[in-house]
């Protein structure tokens, strides 16, 4: 049984998330903390397998603890609760920089809180959380650093052969993406020569703002995919949140369809429907990137797509997963043709696409 550390200012929702988190036999609420100050003494002083923790509360906030954190040297699962991480998706992903592993939108009502819905969704969360490799809350990823991890690419890129053939990157990411994908997407050069398609398990609301900040970041375009996109190398598209995205084939082009089927492996998007309309697509070549995770989306997707097209699966190594769930799905699937760090998945995109 895994032992929760619950933090929000509300005594009402403490007893509510509690409830519903000891609902699953797989957790206990071992203690309670109505803001960040009372959060690290508890820290400080005990072990537990993860935090669920609010953003804004009294004396000491969310973000404000995650530093603390960090400052005392105390590594700890830590997902976020919050109503902040709706309208505030810039806060969660400040929070997911510093740390915190993955988050849940918490309703503003408690009430709502008792809906069947919310319940799966943060048991489901958390349990990602609680496999999750315990994070080391090193420094946030800066400009600097990725100036000096791009230097090795730029020398990849400079024996890489100028590509002929049309092909794209197709990435899946879930619990760590947001944070593993700051080590990826700003270290592709922007004469990639083909266009990226991501799939990231996040909710309505928090795809565009990761994508602003990866662009911000990158010399590769980053957008949240559109309707009708038409895919440009260089490009990367990451797929909205509570949409199916899919490729489709015009002509010699690509283009960007949303779908509103119901989720598939608990998730919506679904890098599965990726893959899959990616196998009628007249792509030469595909480059599938499986990375942190929980569950195998995935893996389905790319069983069908190598059955019709020329596939090459690159899977994040499982030391520097948050968690290998995913990645393992495709590796026992026999799919993977490497297992590469975190670090140097960039470089190996770019050895199997080329450059412009």
């Amino acid at each position: 049984m895994k032992k929760i550390l619950l933090v929000d200012d509300s005594a009402l929702m403490r007893r509510v998330l509690g409830d519903i988190i000891d609902s699953d036999p797989k957790f206990h609420v071992e203690d309670r903390a109505n803001n960040g100050v009372e959060a690290l003494e508890k820290l400080q002083k005990n072990t537990y397998d993860a935090v669920v923790l609010d953003v804004n509360m009294p004396q000491m906030d969310g973000i404000t603890l995650l530093k603390e954190l960090h400052k005392n040297k105390i590594n700890v699962r830590v997902m976020m609760a919050s109503t902040d991480t709706m309208e505030g998706a810039k806060v969660t992903l400040d929070a997911l920089d510093l740390g915190a592993l993955d988050f849940i939108h918490k309703p503003s009502n408690a009430f709502d809180c008792k809906e069947a819905d919310f319940q799966k969704r943060m048991l489901r969360t958390l349990e990602s959380v609680c496999m999750s490799r315990i994070p080391s809350f090193g420094p946030a990823i800066t400009m600097d650093s990725i100036k000096t991890t791009r230097k090795v690419v730029e020398l990849v890129s400079k024996k890489t052969v100028v590509a002929s053939s049309q092909k794209i990157v197709a990435i899946a990411s879930s619990t760590g993406g947001p944070k593993a994908l700051q080590s990826v997407i700003p270290n592709l050069p922007g004469n990639l020569a083909a266009p990226v398609v991501l799939v990231q398990h996040m909710p309505v609301g928090f795809t565009a703002s990761l994508a602003d900040r990866l662009n911000s970041l990158s010399e590769v375009t980053v957008t949240e995919a559109k309707e009708g996109d038409v895919l440009e190398p260089g490009h990367v598209y990451i797929s909205k949140g509570g949409q199916h995205m899919n490729i489709l084939t015009m002509a010699s082009k690509y283009s960007i369809h949303y779908t509103d089927e119901p989720t598939r492996e608990g998730v919506k998007p679904c890098a599965n429907y990726m893959y899959e309309s990616l196998a009628s697509s007249k792509v030469n070549e595909i480059v599938c990137v499986v990375m942190t995770g929980m569950g195998a989306d995935g893996t389905e997707g790319i069983v069908h797509l190598k059955e019709k097209k020329k596939v090459h699966v690159i899977t994040q190594t499982e030391n520097t997963c948050a968690v290998y769930g995913m990645p393992k799905a495709a590796v026992k699937q026999g799919l993977s043709d490497q297992q590469v760090p975190l670090d140097q998945i960039a470089q190996e995109i770019v050895m199997n696409v080329g450059v412009r």
